[in-house]
């Protein structure tokens, strides 16, 4: 599955508009516990799963932290700026601390399990 990444990339990135990029170099067949473990071996503050019900909306916002995020059930239409991705289980994203965003949600919700590491002051 491909990887969504809104932020800056690493190796093996390939661009996608000003600050999105595609990977596909993670694996998709994880446990929470897995997920978890590797979020806060890089520093992550806390890992959480998340659940959106059906046709859920979260109009434009931002948050404090950044937060990094393995879609694993249901679908998830993500927009920074005028750049809009359709995410299905198995997609990644990632947000920068501070920056806005807008989340729409399929007809049968969504389950994501998110880290999230404060920004540094």
């Amino acid at each position: 599955m491909w990887v969504l990444c809104f932020g800056t990339g690493g190796s093996g990135a390939r661009a996608f508009g000003r600050r999105t990029i595609l990977r596909k170099d993670f694996p998709v067949n994880l446990t929470f516990e897995q997920f978890e473990s590797q979020l806060l071996a890089q520093g992550f503050d806390t890992v959480l799963e998340r659940k959106w019900g059906p046709s859920a909306v979260a109009e434009t916002h931002s948050h404090p932290f950044e937060a990094r995020a393995l879609v694993v059930h249901g679908e998830m239409w993500l927009t920074i700026g005028v750049v809009t991705r359709h995410l299905k289980a198995g997609d990644r994203f990632e947000l920068l601390p501070g920056q806005l965003h807008s989340e729409r949600y399929g007809v049968e919700g969504a389950t994501y399990w998110v880290g999230r590491r404060q920004a540094k002051t």
